[in-house]
């Protein structure tokens, strides 16, 4: 029997990179600019977001590597803490990545809408617009077509020409917009805190992707040492993409004019090539984001399955429509949570902060059970799996920078970290509560 290709440091450095590199980059950074006081602040938030993504890839690698669960991120849950406790974050974490969904669709609404309008619709308008690419995509993918390879395609065609473009135009355009923005701001410590830690929620979002290192445990050559470089190199070269993309709209844009500006990319692009630029570069990217939405609804139905099948969530979750091939209520019900985020919050920082909060609970008790597996995997030390150096101070910074953004997000909008805690004790309620029925069932049955 031929062995499965192992990754060697090149595939897995490409995978990590195509994990994080996502269409926030194309949004966030006029939000982390927003928050930060000063124009340096902003940048070292980006540098800090990379080293705290560092942390959560070589954790999570460790996690993979001390419980092999490919495709299947949510059992480390379950494996480590009460039922109750693993239902709840489980659904959270469906509930964020819904969310997730619905801001990059907000963020695709805010490049289309500069095309369609000649003025700001407005945040309702925007909201809307977003709600057709998820509703559109469900009927596809309701209707058992599959759009995911051609999908997948154009969407890494449109970011890496995109980053290319943005990346450039440092070399052409010159940075004279940052010339009214050079007084030095007197702040307090405190002020520099709250800033640092809004510029991670922003940041935070752009990162995300990394936790997927869960996965590579068993699939990596000599993963001692090609799991650490891969992740290093990986992560070190989106920091370097990070930081250039956001000086490049830095240097565009201006540090002042970028706080508030909407379809930054396409900004950047109208000064290379003009308004007809600016006009393809918005329709890419909204093309960009439908390939993005349409993905998303494809895999968290089979997420949901995957749960199902474990005995997470109801059997129904499990039940395929057979004639289309399609998990129906799966679909159903991770839909109508991206368009419910839509017409709750229909502004995108709203939802950023609203999804990274849940991503702060669902983070931070993930990489804690590195501890619990630790103890309970000690006969795998030495077998030549995956092992963490500077143990346990990575996932301790990584825990607790998640914390200090959880924290971040609640002294800033409390009202969302209050219906983000709500979400997850509702689901928490619901655990006992179907488990009571459940008991009571069954006594009856027996009876």
């Amino acid at each position: 029997m031929t062995e499965k290709p192992k990754l060697r440091l090149f595939d897995l450095t490409m995978i990590v990179v195509g994990l994080v590199i996502g269409m926030g980059i194309f949004r966030t950074s006029s939000d982390a600019a927003n928050a930060a006081a000063t124009p340096s602040l902003f940048f070292i938030g980006w540098i800090a977001g990379g080293a705290i993504a560092l942390c959560g890839a070589l954790t999570y690698a460790e996690i993979g590597s001390r419980f092999p669960v490919t495709g299947g991120y949510y059992k480390v849950f379950a494996e480590c803490y009460h039922p109750s406790i693993a239902f709840s974050i489980n659904c959270i974490i469906l509930i964020s990545n819904a969310a997730s969904m619905s801001g990059v669709a907000l963020v695709g609404s805010e490049y289309i809408s500069q095309v369609l309008f000649k003025t700001d619709p407005g945040a309702t308008t925007r909201a809307l617009i977003a709600m057709i690419p998820i509703a559109v995509f469900y009927g596809v993918n309701l209707l058992g077509l599959r759009l995911s390879a051609t999908a997948q395609n154009i969407l890494m065609v449109i970011k890496i020409g995109m980053l290319v473009l943005l990346i450039s135009s440092i070399f052409f355009i010159d940075g004279n917009a940052n010339a009214a923005s050079t007084a030095t701001k007197s702040l307090a410590t405190t002020d520099y805190i709250k800033s640092f830690g809004l510029i991670l929620i922003a940041v935070s979002f752009t990162y995300g992707g990394y936790q997927q290192t869960i996965n590579f445990g068993e699939e990596v050559h000599n993963p001692r040492k090609t799991i650490p470089r891969g992740i290093f190199i990986g992560i070190l070269i989106i920091i370097t993409l990070y930081l250039a993309v956001s000086y490049a709209y830095y240097n565009a844009i201006g540090f002042e004019a970028l706080k508030t500006s909407r379809g930054i990319a396409s900004i950047v692009v109208e000064k290379l090539f003009g308004p007809t630029g600016r006009t393809a570069a918005s329709i890419l990217l909204f093309v960009a984001v439908l390939a993005y939405v349409n993905v998303l609804l494809l895999s968290n139905p089979r997420v949901m399955y995957a749960m199902s099948k474990d005995g997470i969530l109801p059997a129904a979750f499990s039940k395929v429509n057979e004639k289309k091939d399609v998990l129906t209520l799966g679909l159903t019900t991770f839909a109508l949570a991206g368009i419910l985020v839509l017409f709750f919050m229909d502004e995108f920082n709203k939802i950023l902060s609203f999804t990274i909060f849940l991503d702060s609970i669902g983070m931070a008790t993930s990489a804690a059970t590195i501890f619990i597996l630790r103890k309970r995997t000690k006969h795998l030390d030495g077998t030549g799996i995956y092992k963490m150096k500077l143990y346990p101070l990575l996932p301790l910074i990584f825990i607790a920078a998640y914390i200090f953004v959880g924290i971040s997000i609640a002294f800033d909008t409390p009202r969302l970290a209050l219906v983000a805690t709500g979400v997850f004790a509702a689901f928490l309620l619901l655990y006992f509560l179907v488990r009571s029925l459940k008991t009571k069932t069954d006594a009856a049955t027996t009876n």
